[in-house]
């Protein structure tokens, strides 16, 4: 069967591959894997350090969340556009991979909440400056048959990392439970090895893939994107808007009668179900298209919150974690590739960053209304406001991009 012209557009004279994998694939895991042991060792424990140790409010920790992953959209849209240019990719990767690790150390130090918001906003300015030229990396390092599997496995990667990381902040938390904040404290220092580990394996083993032809200059159109990528974007950023941080959910835990290390393990057991499941989800998304597990990732995230706003428990917090790591799963690496997947090659940065921006600009409100909701009407509340949202996503996606439009954008 001959390619498709999209397809064989995407192909690029790459070394040998390992496992069925270009090698950039494999490092930008590997790193992302040691990024997401650093900044997941912390996810546990700075909820209960914001507002224990520093005693910031229920509110001022969805403003922390908000601002922390939001304000830096704008920089995504930058970081997109120069990321357009292949030899610029690199470059920038490495240094959104180093001012997060930097700025997670710091946080160490921080003795009042608004030094955690600055320290915050300074890391998610890295994940601004990496994730589009990042993807723009995957997708070259990878062609339309593939790139379910190639985003899968970074996601799986990077999920790992997730799981490993609450692992070790729970025998860390074990060891200095004594110690009160200064455990805490300890925990923030101890994340900078792994992040350091990232930050080398991405230096040296990354290489930028170099087209096999000269691209033709992309067409100056007044939507040089397509409507069924902009499309995409609207429907991921509504549900974007009902996804308040992790950190709502693992505070709920808490409430149900978790203590610190046990929701360390409950966000374990989480991660270690998403890292499983993320790479043959990604496959299988090659073989039936994106949509369908799209589809079926909105819908149960819609009733992971449902649980967590309506069934109270400890129970009900274990399945609700459970139910949101398949979302994961299925929702995460099939996103990005479907971004892949509806646009130029040449413009792949500039599209990445253009969807990130909206994801990004979408979280800001939806951890400030989920911190205003629990402090004004109640722990239900926003988990009901965000199944909601995931439910309006998967209706409004069901009617903006049906199969055979998704068919005709992908393949022409």
């Amino acid at each position: 069967m001959s390619e498709t012209p999209k397809a064989q557009a995407d192909a690029v004279a790459e070394p040998r591959r390992i496992a069925g994998f270009h090698p950039n694939v494999l490092a930008l895991g590997v790193t992302s894997f040691f990024t997401d042991l650093s900044t997941e060792m912390l996810i546990p424990v700075m909820p209960l350090f914001v507002t224990v140790t520093l005693g910031a409010s229920l509110a001022s920790l969805g403003l922390i969340e908000g601002v922390a992953e939001a304000t830096a959209s704008l920089l995504r849209l930058v970081s997109g556009r120069i990321g357009d240019a292949p030899a610029r990719r690199k470059p920038l990767v490495v240094a959104g991979y180093s001012l997060s690790g930097v700025c997670k150390t710091a946080m160490a130090a921080a003795s009042v909440w608004p030094v955690m918001l600055l320290l915050r906003f300074g890391d998610r300015v890295g994940k601004a400056l990496r994730n589009p030229p990042r993807d723009a990396l995957l997708a070259d390092s990878s062609s339309e048959a593939d790139r379910g599997r190639t985003f899968g496995l970074h996601r799986a990667m990077d999920t790992l990392g997730a799981a490993v990381g609450p692992l070790v902040a729970w025998a860390l938390l074990r060891r200095w439970s004594a110690l009160g904040a200064e455990g805490y404290r300890r925990i923030f220092m101890v994340s900078a090895l792994p992040a350091v580990l990232a930050v080398i394996a991405l230096v040296v083993f990354v290489r930028p893939p170099v087209p096999s032809a000269p691209k033709a200059s992309a067409p100056a159109t007044r939507a040089p994107f397509g409507d069924a990528f902009r499309r995409f974007v609207a429907v991921d950023a509504l549900f974007q808007l009902g996804n308040s941080s992790t950190a709502f959910l693992l505070l709920r835990a808490e409430r149900v009668g978790f203590d610190a290390g046990g929701v360390a393990l409950v966000y374990l057991l989480h991660n270690l179900i998403a890292a499983v499941l993320a790479l043959p989800l990604g496959g299988l998304s090659d073989r039936v298209g994106r949509r369908p597990l799209l589809m079926t990732g909105y819908l149960l995230y819609a009733l992971a919150y449902g649980i967590a706003a309506f069934a109270p428990s400890r129970a009900g917090a274990v399945i609700a974690f459970v139910i949101l790591a398949v979302h994961i799963a299925l929702v995460d690496g099939q996103a990005r590739s479907l971004v892949a997947d509806l646009v130029p090659r040449e413009r792949r940065a500039s599209a990445f960053g253009r969807y990130h921006a909206a994801v990004g600009l979408a979280l800001l409100p939806a951890s400030l209304i989920a911190g205003q909701l629990w402090q004004r009407v109640g722990g239900a509340a926003p988990f009901a406001f965000g199944a909601t949202c995931a439910l309006a996503a998967a209706l409004m996606f069901a009617w903006s991009l049906p199969a055979h439009r998704e068919h005709e954008a992908r393949h022409g």
